[in-house]
């Protein structure tokens, strides 16, 4: 497959001149760090935690509330190239209810509860447009490769590449962001041994001053050719919130989740800087 032949010759680059770090796949990807390239901006860091209701973890069957704790993100721009090292340090999951029967390989939560490391990737975003444009666009690509444990059945034990293009912006005191482009991820079908899946994000902030209300959607989707795979279906989610501060910033969120393997919903809080 060709588009598999191009992000796996990308992503031997990305692991060639970084250092190894993995990722897996319950949630999905997250966006661009685009304040990386504002301004004078050199480096931008986060953290936090996210609270999720209803969240099916596909591989266990079962549907119950996530704990991610800390969310995060580290981002380091020279000149036109930013390189992010960013995701999940550890998973809380506590079952409510079960609608399938596990993998075979995944073992049964006696009390109910299931916990394991969470999403580590690696990308790098690289400005195309000249500083004078008004409009930032970014190619980004990376790599998320497995952490988790097999038998644990929050995740899957496979290696992803991704690559998006994207484009942000202002228009007087609104602020626009979007990306998209291709997830080609692993799963445990013998069968299927990978999937190809849309990936896209959009943002809105109105920036008046140091109160910025916004809103987003992410996610991503399979093609039409096949049914959702087990471990790599459908997800797409709501945020709105606000933040406070520019430089030094806490950022709270509420996510409505869109598709059956989204959360019904729950909170986001991340704290940052950017310098």
């Amino acid at each position: 497959m060709k588009s598999a032949g191009l992000l796996n010759a990308i992503a031997t680059l990305v692991l060639a001149s970084t250092p190894v770090v993995a990722f897996a796949q319950l949630r999905p990807l997250e966006p661009i760090p685009w304040r990386i390239f504002e301004g004078a901006n050199l480096v931008s860091a986060e953290a936090g935690a996210s609270r999720l209701f209803d969240q099916r973890a596909s591989l266990a069957g079962t549907s119950g509330t996530l704990t991610e704790i800390p969310n995060f993100s580290l981002a380091w721009r020279t000149g036109r190239v930013a390189i992010e090292a960013a995701g999940t340090g550890q998973r809380i999951y506590r079952e409510d209810s079960r609608f399938a029967a596990a993998y075979p390989d995944v073992e049964p939560a006696d009390d109910g509860k299931r916990h394991d490391s969470g999403d580590y990737r690696i990308s790098t975003a690289i400005r195309v447009t000249p500083d004078i444009f008004p409009v930032t666009g970014v190619l980004r690509f990376g790599t998320r490769l497995p952490t988790t444990d097999n038998t644990t059945g929050l995740d899957r034990d496979a290696t992803d590449f991704f690559v998006t293009v994207g484009a942000s912006g202002n228009r007087g005191s609104l602020y626009v962001s979007g990306e998209s482009g291709l997830g080609i991820y692993g799963t445990r079908e013998t069968r299927f041994e990978q999937d190809d899946l849309f990936l896209y994000a959009l943002r809105a902030e109105l920036r008046l001053g140091s109160i910025v209300p916004g809103a987003s959607v992410v996610g991503q989707q399979h093609g039409y050719a096949h049914s959702a795979i087990r471990g790599v279906e459908n997800l797409s989610e709501a945020r709105f919130g606000f933040r406070i501060g520019d430089k030094r910033w806490v950022r709270l969120e509420a996510v409505k989740g869109l598709t059956t393997f989204s959360p019904s919903g729950g909170i986001l809080l991340t704290a940052g800087l950017v310098r």
